[in-house]
């Protein structure tokens, strides 16, 4: 009897989920895929493909209408999140409106805006806060939340991150976002929470999941 080296005998490698992230940018799912790493899942981009306007008013909705709209597209599960600050003194400003603040056209002139919004204001607590959205075809959907909480300060300090990071100051630390290496504020961030709860839930499998119509 022959022994055949490349016999049957050998198990064949798990297949890999196929998760696409409604975003263009490849960078947002190279960071995503790293924080997943554990569930070994292969994400893809939307590439050129029009994503819906954000049009809720909360962050699940908006995250939902992407999530939705690429797992109709591209038939099969789909991964989404929207974000945002939100600060005590000025009542959750800015909120969902977070990119859009003000009607103000950079990161720049958005943290130049919320400074004048708390002039005069003892209160600088704030926190950040991200919502992530599973959508499958069959119309199934996760939702996951992330919250960092700390205080804005009077001035910008710090080089990186973007947004309002060289304003914010997580509890417990010294430094801004925008102070902290890359590493170091995906460790704390609020997308970072929010997928590690995504990764807990699923470390067993699929969780148990409400159906709702994708529109």
């Amino acid at each position: 009897m022959t022994n055949d080296a490349n016999s049957t005998n050998t198990p064949s490698a798990p297949t890999r989920k196929r998760i696409v992230v409604a975003t263009g940018n490849a960078g947002k799912v190279r960071e995503i895929e790293e924080a997943l790493s554990d569930l070994n899942w292969q994400l893809d981009g939307m590439g050129a493909l029009p994503m819906p306007e954000e049009t809720g008013v909360t962050y699940e909705e908006n995250a939902a209408m992407k999530a939705c709209a690429a797992a109709i597209t591209m038939g099969r599960t789909a991964l989404a999140d929207d974000s945002g600050l939100e600060v005590e003194a000025l009542g959750g400003e800015p909120g969902v409106y977070s990119a859009r603040y003000g009607n103000r056209p950079t990161d720049l002139d958005r943290n130049m805006y919320l400074l004048e919004r708390l002039r005069g204001k003892a209160n600088r607590r704030a926190k950040f806060v991200s919502v992530v959205i599973l959508a499958y075809p069959d119309g199934h959907l996760e939702s996951y939340r992330g919250e960092v909480p700390g205080v804005i300060l009077e001035g910008p300090r710090g080089e990186g991150g973007f947004g309002y990071d060289p304003l914010f100051v997580p509890d417990g630390e010294t430094r801004t976002l925008a102070e902290m290496s890359v590493a170091e504020k995906r460790a704390i961030s609020h997308r970072g929470r929010a997928l590690a709860a995504l990764m807990e839930a699923h470390r067993g499998g699929e969780p148990e999941r409400e159906v709702t119509r994708l529109e």
